[in-house]
């Protein structure tokens, strides 16, 4: 008998369930409305995009791993999840026996975190994993990491957000630092170094680089750009994962609703596009005011966020990529500069430059010669399962 064959795990009046009905998934997606009612920081993502998410039909995700979905309640009352999963390309790409375990919330009280985490474990153990990682919502391409420090703030579109206990319980349960993750902020009220102008008219030369935006008229070749770059630089970090086709045409399509072209740069040499660095728009500054809905009014609420109030203000530079022949010319340079410049004349106040491995020292440095300022770290957990 497996874990996926017995229906509940009981610790006193709390009991562990595996989602199998319509009724237990939309409770396991709607749990976190409850948990973080009243608080400012928090921002509801839209149901409509956490059901599809979820649905193995309509995210590629599911057919590149097994997942598993666990609910916590309390006389029958919802009081944490968690989900386990083995992502089959990780293990195979970094040669480990490693799950992971994501989308973790919980009410304060640990007895249910080490309950969702047992059920997690075991729930992996059973399928050959020697280690537990997370949280992974579900990859490094989408949302990773605890918060453990900032807490007063909320997150940029596409961060993670939790309260400062998941730290103590995570590591009550055992679990030890994988890795952190840094997140920089930089605004417009930097002043531009004139000798930065000099620096950059240099690298220009020297790297026979231009900096040019997306071109939306021709998405698809762009995207095939992206990927290429991407899948290539990318390679030797951390934890990285190559995505494939199917999972980066569904990554695509879901930016290219909030994307804004105007922040979203190439870098060409000869014509070939070399790098890249994708930013989207804070659109969480929009959608904390919807709860989650996005219908009956919530569209046009947004839109009118968006377009008339303007109130994404802020950008998140997501991810930065370079040929690897390519690489240590200043084209990085290049592209942040022009991002920072391209970004604040199109409006944007704020920018997160997120998330930045803590071993990236390269990376880290330029943040730093860019005047951004380190505020906010994520962590990654793992224990022997």
């Amino acid at each position: 008998m497996t874990i996926a064959d017995v229906p509940s795990r009981t610790v006193s009046d709390l009991v562990i369930t595996t989602v199998e009905t319509p009724k237990d998934r939309q409770a396991f997606l709607r749990f976190p409305e409850t948990l973080y009612a009243g608080d400012p920081n928090f921002v509801c993502p839209l149901r409509i995009e956490r059901r599809d998410f979820f649905d193995p039909k309509k995210n590629p995700f599911f057919d590149n791993s097994e997942v598993r979905l666990f609910l916590a309640r309390k006389n029958g009352r919802v009081v944490g999840r968690v989900t386990a999963h083995v992502y089959f390309s990780h293990n195979r790409v970094h040669n480990e026996k490693t799950g992971f375990f994501g989308f973790f919330d919980c009410e304060n009280d640990y007895a249910v975190a080490k309950a969702l985490w047992d059920a997690a474990g075991a729930w992996l153990k059973e399928r050959g994993m020697e280690r537990m990682r997370g949280p992974a919502n579900f990859t490094t391409n989408h949302e990773i990491g605890f918060v453990i420090d900032e807490f007063a703030a909320p997150p940029v579109v596409m961060m993670t957000y939790n309260p400062p206990y998941y730290l103590a319980f995570a590591e009550k349960y055992g679990m030890a630092k994988a890795m952190n993750f840094f997140a920089y902020l930089i605004t417009d009220e930097i002043p531009f170094d004139p000798r930065s102008a000099r620096l950059i008219e240099r690298i220009r030369r020297r790297s026979h680089a231009t900096i040019r935006a997306l071109d939306m008229s021709r998405f698809d070749e762009e995207v095939e750009n992206v990927k290429r770059v991407y899948n290539s630089a990318w390679l030797p970090n951390w934890g990285f994962v190559p995505m494939n086709d199917a999972e980066f045409r569904h990554m695509a399509k879901e930016l290219k609703q909030i994307v804004d072209p105007r922040i979203v740069l190439f870098a060409e040499v000869d014509g070939k596009a070399v790098g890249f660095s994708l930013s989207l728009p804070d659109i969480n500054q929009a959608l904390v005011h919807l709860h989650g809905r996005l219908f009956p009014f919530g569209l046009v609420k947004l839109l009118w966020l968006l377009k008339v109030k303007k109130v994404c203000t802020r950008a998140r530079v997501m991810v930065m990529g370079i040929l690897p022949e390519y690489q240590k010319r200043g084209i990085d340079t290049l592209l942040h500069h022009e991002t920072y410049m391209r970004g604040t004349a199109a409006g944007y106040h704020e920018g997160e430059m997120s998330w930045i491995l803590e071993s990236n020292t390269q990376m880290n440095a330029v943040a730093h010669n860019l005047g951004a300022r380190l505020y906010r770290t994520y962590r990654m957990y793992e224990i022997a399962v």
